[in-house]
């Protein structure tokens, strides 16, 4: 297919595709899919080899927050059933990444919910990141906090934080459709306080709330704008008791040449299958892992992913290696902190039983009772 050499080629040179080009790949059938992975999984193959970085999430923080994000199961007004509490004390934080890095983790997430962290806040997690940091050389610590004040960003740098995350989520034009309590220019404009206190940002999307083609090209040509060193793509996980339950639009297929897209977007970046892949990839995982080069180890936020083991076993199946602690994740020049050129400045069962594509698959959907916030061991 023409389309997809061409891909190929601009991916292998960094350089950015057209709309056109990205819409085709959406547009893509189910019987060229195949096609469409195999040459994703060239540029993938290219940056970052069979490698697959393993990141785990600590929520320092669930429920009880005060933005309307339809998607989100700790938003104001949710009556999701998520496990709720208040700040995990440093000393039980370092112990819930522990248990990531013991399995195997590369880098721990640490995500607060609610609109920003006071400076009361920033201090509180200061001491979480050298708490982690103390106790395990060599250890990646991203941060998630929402939106940043002047300032914070240079002190979480100062205490240790090497990354931070502040997703996009969905296109500019429709970013209103889905939250009221900020806009998608408080986003962006988080993400480059991020970039220019010298933390590495880490800004994605989320697929499956009813958005168009049109509007994910959109957010991944804004990401590629944005010239973040990773990309999270998340798949929406339809809570009940939100107001996105029923968005059920995804299928394996789709969300495989979304990932496939985002790949040839952001070619050299580190894009991250993140919450949902489970529900949404089910038995396709493995094909995933040849356009995304990492994701997260055992839960989420406030869902059960699948366990940790069977995610290693899944690495090790598919033919790839788990990232270790003393490899490099991003290509030289990114990693350099060089210039990012072309950067703009992814049966046997009876009839009634077997799954319908776009059909609620409720059943994949499991609150979060373990780990974080609770006394019972975490899945890693």
């Amino acid at each position: 297919m023409d389309l997809l050499n061409t891909l190929v080629d601009k991916g292998l040179r960094r350089e950015l595709p057209t709309r056109e080009e990205a819409l085709a790949v959406l547009a893509t059938s189910d019987d060229d899919l195949l096609d469409v992975v195999a040459a994703a999984g060239k540029v993938r193959r290219h940056w970052f080899g069979r490698r697959v970085k393993l990141n785990y999430l600590v929520n320092l923080k669930s429920g009880l927050c005060p933005e309307d994000c339809s998607y989100c199961s700790q938003r104001l007004g949710s009556e999701a059933g998520i496990l709720k509490y208040t700040w995990l004390k440093p000393d039980e934080a370092s112990k819930a990444a522990a248990a990531g890095l013991a399995g195997g983790a590369k880098r721990v997430c640490l995500v607060a919910s609610g609109r920003g962290p006071t400076d009361r806040d920033v201090d509180r997690v200061s001491q979480t990141i050298k708490a982690i940091k103390d106790e395990n050389e060599g250890v990646e610590v991203c941060a998630c906090l929402g939106l940043l004040s002047d300032g914070q960003a240079e002190r979480l740098r100062e205490a240790g934080a090497d990354a931070y995350n502040h997703n996009l989520n969905t296109s500019e034009s429709t970013y209103g459709d889905i939250t009221t309590t900020h806009t998608y220019a408080d986003r962006v404009d988080t993400v480059q306080k991020a970039h220019a206190a010298g933390l590495s940002p880490c800004s994605g999307l989320i697929a499956g709330m009813g958005e168009s083609d049109e509007d994910l090209v959109d957010v991944v040509f804004s990401l590629r704008e944005l010239d973040p060193d990773s990309v999270p793509v998340n798949f929406l996980i339809p809570f009940e008791g939100t107001p996105l339950a029923k968005e059920w639009n995804l299928t394996p297929q789709r969300c495989l040449r979304i990932l496939a897209m985002v790949r040839f977007v952001c070619p050299d970046v580190e894009v991250r299958i993140a919450g949902g892949r489970e529900v949404h990839l089910r038995t396709m995982q493995p094909l995933a892992l040849h356009l995304a080069n990492s994701i997260f180890l055992g839960d989420y936020l406030t869902s059960e992913g699948q366990a940790g083991k069977a995610d290693l076993e899944m690495i090790a199946d598919a033919g790839f290696e788990v990232e270790g602690a003393d490899q490099v994740t991003l290509p030289e020049h990114r990693a350099a902190g060089g210039c990012h050129e072309g950067a703009g400045a992814c049966s046997s069962a009876p009839a009634e039983a077997q799954p319908v594509a776009g059909e609620p698959r409720t059943d994949l959907v499991a609150v979060r009772r373990r780990g974080a916030g609770t006394d019972l061991a975490p899945n890693a």
